[in-house]
């Protein structure tokens, strides 16, 4: 049994539950963070000294954090070749490119410098301008997976992997927060294919109006 910390309004844990529903795998969350608290306690310390979600316990072993090294472990030890390849050393490394890619310039480029600014702060206090160019760095790379997508369904290949997860946790806010987005018609019948998986659905594809300023 898997035990998950991190509340279900974080992208990071969104990503972290979005694989594990697409690997069927049983688990125990518990909400930590944000406005449910928990992560300045002694208890959580000892789980993650960084005071960070996610958070993650596979049975009795040490408890594992940061998302990206969550994840790996996760696909290592239960995902399928299609998902992750054990036997192939370079499709693995494609996978891992992806998810590097995703993780750097993608989530870390869409979350404090665009989401915080338009969702978690007050509207009289908004930086226009610095939004305004967030938004338009961050379709840049945007535009890096919509030529991919001119070749693939997905963004490591033709099968959904743990690159899709790295990089479409982020695109249900993308396509739900009050800015102007640039046409990108591949990347959104990319996002399209991710709305009708049934994980995405679940863990993803949900309200963050607590996050709201």
């Amino acid at each position: 049994m898997l035990t998950i910390w991190g509340r279900r309004t974080s992208s990071n844990v969104q990503a972290l539950m979005w694989c594990i529903g697409e690997l069927g795998l049983p688990y125990q969350r518990y909400d930590i963070g944000h406005k449910y608290g928990g992560t300045d306690t002694d208890e959580f310390y000892h789980l993650n000294p960084n005071r960070t979600v996610p958070v993650l316990q596979d049975g009795n072993s040490e408890p594992l954090w940061e998302t990206g090294a969550i994840l790996r472990y996760l696909a290592n030890k239960y995902a399928n070749d299609t998902f992750w390849s054990n036997n192939d050393e370079y499709r693995r490394a494609n996978i891992e490119r992806w998810s590097e890619w995703s993780k750097l310039n993608i989530a870390l480029a869409f979350t404090a410098p665009i989401f915080w600014r338009v969702v978690r702060t007050p509207i009289k206090s908004r930086d226009i301008e610095a939004i305004n160019s967030s938004v338009n760095l961050f379709e840049k790379k945007l535009e890096i997976a919509e030529e991919r997508f001119k070749k693939y369904q997905f963004l490591a290949g033709n099968e959904f992997t743990l690159a899709d997860i790295q990089f479409g946790h982020v695109l249900y806010r993308y396509y739900n927060i009050d800015i102007e987005r640039k046409e990108l018609p591949r990347l959104y019948e990319y996002y399209s294919r991710l709305m009708k998986r049934p994980a995405f659905q679940e863990h993803v594809m949900i309200s963050y109006d607590e996050l709201r300023a």
